[in-house]
């Protein structure tokens, strides 16, 4: 039993000559630990600032306002049935834009005005638009220029005259 008791006498000896934790020691720390995560934090705020402005559309009121067009113009879309199939594919440092539209029974559409919008995910600087003219038929394509790899949001249009028959937004990843 003394033996015990002599071990943890000379366990707790050991642990004395050691260096002792003082108040300034853990006011170093605190201001250490804190320091790091307001730095790490200031980084990332920087970073999410700096790489999306935040900016969806210029004027919410006016982009609400004009919604209930927007679901009309959406039912209407539904209503025509169309069938429309896009591709986004490298070509060197642009990308080609082709899509192909066709009605409810399969037949081509022509004399369609399409545009095409590639906005990138996080830098708006980068974002591109073009017209698709028609090369065969039912089909719009052209090569937008300096298109990087990465997330896209393509959206597409098509009028006839100054009316929009059909629109349609989806996100893409270009992989290179």
């Amino acid at each position: 039993m003394s033996e015990e008791i002599h071990r943890m006498t000379a366990t707790t000896e050991e642990a004395t000559r050691g260096r002792r934790l003082t108040g300034r020691g853990v006011l170093l720390w605190l201001l250490a630990f804190f320091g790091i995560t307001f730095a790490v934090n200031g980084v990332f705020i920087y970073l999410a600032v700096s790489t999306f402005p935040g900016v969806e559309v210029a004027s919410s009121y006016r982009a609400s306002q004009q919604f209930e067009g927007e679901i009309e113009a959406g039912k209407a879309q539904a209503e025509r049935g169309w069938a429309v199939d896009a591709a986004v594919r490298p070509v060197g440092d642009d990308a080609s834009v082709e899509v192909h539209f066709a009605d409810k029974a399969g037949a081509d559409l022509h004399g369609l005005d399409v545009r095409v919008r590639l906005t990138h995910a996080v830098d708006p600087d980068h974002d591109h638009s073009a017209s698709l003219p028609e090369v065969a038929s039912g089909t719009y394509r052209a090569v937008v220029p300096t298109v990087k790899a990465g997330m896209w949001n393509l959206t597409i249009e098509a009028y006839k005259g100054e009316d929009r028959l059909f629109m349609s937004r989806n996100q893409l990843r270009l992989i290179r």
